[in-house]
This record gives structure tokens, sequence and C-alpha cells, in this order.
């Protein structure tokens, strides 16, 4: 089997769609059914799809260049697409596969991951580009795919229900988590900790992009209302990347960091991230909406009790292992919190089911029901 591969999502910094972007490159390459792997960006075709990380990226993209942002975005398409039509002509017989929503133009089978509808649910949290460009290719790529992934049964259903598509056309393929993520001894945490001043604290972890959608605000909003003493206990750690309109998180956040309550260590090395969260006392990911919710995931694989959202796909990932709770209720965040924190009974057991609900989602059996779909795409 031959596959093109869209990699233009392993960029630094990291996210959740680049990381699975990365797994499935590096698990298609050892996959004994996959006769050749070709990767694909914006800049051509890349013999090793983790360059991007190994260098600091381009500053002269043109969607960053030129003022008119949404005609940017077209004009930067329109011209992949043409490079991209060019540079596989003979590729009529591989599938193609875009991890990343949106389909280059290809004459051959052709599967497309989508993540979430988050676009259509929640445009006031994203730039307006994005939603322009979401608006417009997106049923261009539905209409386009053989067949299309889901990363939740919960997505599936929004596809069906929201966008009309047959529910034969879609495949629900969970995501995995790296074996990197577990606990950790005090000793083998002790750098890392030191590196980042949290030796010897209990604290409270968010992952996340600060973005609206991660429910930042009404979180330290929540978090603000716990009893001091528990506070002054367990500080509250934000790793993640800037990301856009986050003034409402700002504006909350700048009393807790004055008084040493909150801290944000941005986007962090990913040889820390599994250190990091092995170290901390418990881990809160309250998110509007998530087409999956890897940092679950991951906090349950290292050993934290979680608090999540009851909304969107998150029950279906935290199993019975975690806290849920409504997202938009900050008395239900802040009463999830203090247990989350305090109830050494609940801890146990939640840190218990979680490594268990953790262990059955891996990164293996993602590639392997992938290269399913590549097969059922390539007889459609």
């Amino acid at each position: 089997m031959r596959v093109i591969l869209n990699v233009d999502a392993i960029q630094p910094p990291l996210t959740g769609i680049g990381h699975y972007a990365l797994q499935l490159a590096r698990g298609l390459r050892r996959h004994p059914v996959v006769s050749e792997l070709r990767c694909f960006a914006a800049d051509g075709w890349r013999a090793d799809p983790e360059q991007a990380l190994r260098v600091p990226p381009a500053p002269g993209r043109i969607g960053n260049r030129i003022p008119f942002k949404t005609l940017a975005e077209h004009l930067h398409h329109f011209i992949s697409s043409q490079r991209f039509r060019w540079r596989t002509r003979g590729f009529h017989d591989a599938v193609l596969h875009t991890p990343n929503y949106i389909l280059m133009p290809f004459p051959g089978a052709a599967v497309a991951t989508v993540h979430d509808l988050s676009y259509l649910h929640y445009p006031q949290h994203h730039p307006r580009e994005r939603i322009a460009f979401m608006e417009r290719q997106m049923p261009r790529t539905l209409a386009q795919a053989a067949l299309i992934i889901t990363d939740s049964d919960f997505v599936r259903r929004e596809l069906i229900e929201q966008l009309g598509v047959a529910a034969t056309r879609i495949r629900t393929v969970p995501l995995g988590v790296e074996d990197r993520f577990h606990p950790y001894s005090p000793q083998e945490l002790a750098p890392v900790l030191n590196r980042y001043a949290l030796t010897n604290l209990a604290y409270l972890l968010v992952v996340a992009t600060l973005e609206p959608r991660k429910n930042l605000p009404r979180l330290v909003d929540a978090y603000g209302r716990l009893p001091d003493a528990l506070r002054q206990r367990h500080p509250l750690v934000i790793v993640g990347a800037r990301g856009w309109l986050n003034e409402a998180l700002e504006q909350r956040l700048e009393p807790l960091e004055r008084d040493g309550q909150a801290r944000r260590l941005g986007y962090i090395h990913q040889e820390d991230l599994p250190l990091l969260y092995a170290g901390a006392w418990a881990f809160a990911f309250p998110s509007i909406y998530e087409g999956f919710g890897l940092p679950v995931l991951e906090a349950m694989r290292s050993g934290l009790p979680v608090l999540t959202a009851n909304s969107s796909s998150l029950p279906e990932i935290a199993g019975d292992a975690a806290i849920l709770v409504a997202p938009e209720d900050v008395a239900a965040i802040t009463a999830g919190l203090e247990r989350l924190l305090a109830d050494t009974t609940w801890r146990g057991l939640a840190v218990e089911r979680g490594v268990r609900q953790a262990q059955s989602f891996s990164w293996a059996r993602c590639v392997e029901e992938t290269v399913a779909v590549y097969r059922a795409a390539l007889r459609v």
C-alpha cells in the first residue's frame, strides 16, 4: 500500500494534532502493509517528517505577511494545492491522508481526520480567518473524502447530525498515549522540577493552549474560590503555548500570580512534559468542547486524579475515572477541585481507575485501525 501523509501539523509548537500526525508518521513507516510512505507539507516532500521540529519555524509564511489574513489563508491553500497536484502525478494508486481536517485536491482515494466541529459551535473562540477558511474548505473535503476518521464517537455523531455525513463513511479511531507518560520516582523527577522551580510543590496542573475553548478563565475563577489554605498547598501551574483571545485569562491570573498561587510555564520542551505530569498532585481540564481530550489520558497514565468536563467527548475518554463537572458552572468546578485536591479516599480510587482507563488507548492501536481505514478507502 502506498500512502501520502500530510505532515503540515508537525511543527513547533507541537499541538495535539501535531502529536497525532507525528505518531501516525512514525507508526506508518514501520507498518508491514505500507510499502511506501510519502510525507508532504506546504514546502514539498519531506524525507523525515520530524525535521521541522529540529529547526526554528520559518519567519515568512505567507499567511503572516499579508494584512488581509482571510485572503492570505485562501491564497496559501490554493498555492499549496497546485504544488501538491503537480508533485503527486503518478500517485493515483496511493491513499492520501490529511490528519488536520482539510484535504488537498487529489484524484485517488483520500481520508481526512476531523477532530471536532468547534468552528461551527464556538466561532467566537476562533480567529475570524480560521472560521472563513473552514467554512469554505470543509464541505469540499467532506465531499472528496472516501472515508472520514474521527477521534471519538461524539464527533462521529456530530458529523452525522450536524453536517449530514452518511454514517457508513465515518470511522472512529481513538488516539493513543505514549509510554513515556507514567509515574516517575522522586529521583527521576528532581532535575525537571528543579528546572521549573516546582520542587516540593503539590501543584494542580493544567495543560492547554491558552485559548477560550479551554475554559481557563472559569477554571481560574473556580480555583480562586477555594479556601486560601488549599491554594497555598496546591498552587495552579499552567503549561501551554500562548493562543488567542485570552485577555480575560490575563486579568484573572494576575492577582494569583502576584501572590504566588499561580504560575504559567508557557510551551515547554516535550521531553519535560511527562515529568511535569508525574510531579503534580492533580490535573484539571474543564474544557468547554473537545473532540478527544488527549491531556486527560496523559494525566491518567501519569497516575494523577483528574477533573474534566461532563460534555463533548470528555466523558467518553475519561470513563469512570474522573470528576465530571459542567464547564460553565464555576461553583461546580470549585466543588470538584476541592474534592480533587483533598478527598484522599476518592483520589486513591481515581488514580487506579485512571491508569486502567488510559492503558486501553495506544498509538499502536491507532495506527493499526488507521491502516484498516486506508484499506477500506481504497475499496470504495
